[in-house]
């Protein structure tokens, strides 16, 4: 293959440089590691590591060549020392792992023991690079922001209903109405929101908008008593007195027992047979 030759030529070109020779060493020996040729990979990693002590590479390869020969105590060895100089490599973490578990049934609790010293890497060889967050400690921390807002949206919700219940009660239904409209910005498929906005624009005698909150809370709720009597308001408001006594019949239909329906009935029917006459004689 070319890189057995490329160290062999540079020596002979005059070229000393060690971290060169170091890159030419370690480069051959991935060959010699990809060819399962372990033994000559392990010969190229030392001579690589002797021009330049604690370089990264061929010390990740030569551990790989011992573990490959069962050399289990000098391949866990070298990992640890590359776990040294960069504690982000990820294959060195899972092969100590991997390892460690091999010595203990080959050794025994005394396997520790059995090591070769582990060489303590100078700080100017160590790589101080923080390191990234995996896929599952950014997931669970998207997860944990997103529930954080949630609770905090939940939080602001609740603050803004009763705001504009208050409203409300103090007959403030123009500043009620703007609260409402503030929570169904964050929930808008709360239909109470709907049916308490639908009544502040009754009040203000803004009809059609009021008949469209009713719209849309009898979309999510097809038989929510108070959306069918509060739209039935809303036509009366807009002169369609068909459409409100339908509501309001609609209402008597799921309650018998509403008053303030069999009144406005009542009211609405009037208005009615008195529109009809009109129209008749117009």
């Amino acid at each position: 293959m070319k890189c057995f030759k490329g160290v062999e030529e540079c020596i002979e070109a005059g070229i000393d440089s060690p971290e060169d020779l170091c890159v030419l060493y370690s480069n051959r020996a991935a060959c010699f590691l990809k060819d399962g040729n372990s033994a000559d990979c392990i010969q190229d990693c030392t001579r690589a590591l002797e021009l330049h002590p604690f370089s990264l590479k061929p010390l990740l390869r030569r551990a790989m060549a011992y573990e490959s020969l069962e050399r289990y105590r000098k391949a866990y060895v070298d990992y640890k020392t590359v776990l040294q100089i960069d504690i982000s490599v990820q294959a060195a973490h899972d092969s100590v792992h991997r390892i460690t578990k091999m010595l203990i049934e080959q050794d025994g609790p005394d396997w520790r023991e059995k090591l070769p010293e582990i060489p303590a890497v100078p700080l100017s060889a160590q790589q101080h690079r923080k390191e990234e967050p995996s896929a599952e400690l950014l997931q669970a921390r998207a997860e944990r922001a997103e529930q954080e807002k949630a609770r905090k949206a939940e939080a602001r919700f609740t603050i803004l209903k009763q705001e504009g219940n208050e409203l409300v009660k103090n007959s403030q239904f123009q500043g009620a109405s703007e609260k409402y409209s503030e929570c169904l910005a964050i929930k808008p498929n709360e239909c109470a929101i709907y049916t308490n906005r639908a009544l502040c624009f009754l009040k203000l005698e803004r009809f059609a908008e009021a008949k469209q909150d009713c719209d849309s809370a009898l979309q999510m709720e097809p038989k929510n008593k108070k959306a069918f009597y509060r739209r039935a308001l809303a036509h009366k408001g807009l002169k369609d007195y068909l459409s409100a006594s339908t509501d309001l019949q609609e209402v008597l239909q799921l309650d018998p027992n509403v008053q303030e329906a069999e009144q406005e009935l009542e009211m609405v029917t009037n208005l009615l047979r008195e529109s009809l006459l009109a129209n008749a004689q117009g």
